[in-house]
């Protein structure tokens, strides 16, 4: 009867992993324009330490409906996502998932500051 060897694992080789800067920065940007409806260039992404952790700062423009058609139809505000506060408090713990699952970085927060808006004529897609 033929014995099976079962292979053994070496060690993992010595040495240093890193996520630049810059490779986190273009990861959040990603996460952000995903979850708010965004082309990655429009977003602005920033860390700083916070005790730690990794706060992650974003500035970005939201895509809001023509405003005749709000005035037509105040519902398509909903098809939006909803007014842009709202849209805002729900962006952040999807960001902060996606951002530390990607990275393996510990977020602290995500601030997220609205720096204009542009006009889109259907409702968003995700």
């Amino acid at each position: 009867m033929a014995s099976l060897s079962v292979p053994r694992h070496r060690a993992s080789p010595g040495g240093h992993n890193r996520i630049t800067t810059q490779a986190l920065t273009s990861t959040a940007q990603a996460a952000a324009a995903e979850v708010l409806g965004v082309q990655p260039a429009q977003v602005r992404a920033s860390f700083t330490d916070d005790r730690g952790l990794l706060a992650l700062l974003l500035a970005l423009p939201l895509p809001v409906p023509p405003l005749a058609r709000v005035l037509d139809d105040p519902g398509v505000v909903e098809s939006f996502g909803g007014p842009l506060w709202a849209r805002v408090e729900a962006a952040r713990t999807p960001i902060l998932e996606r951002v530390e699952s990607l990275t393996g970085a510990r977020l602290s927060r995500v601030d997220i500051r609205v720096i204009g808006s542009t006009v889109a004529k259907g409702a968003r897609v995700l």
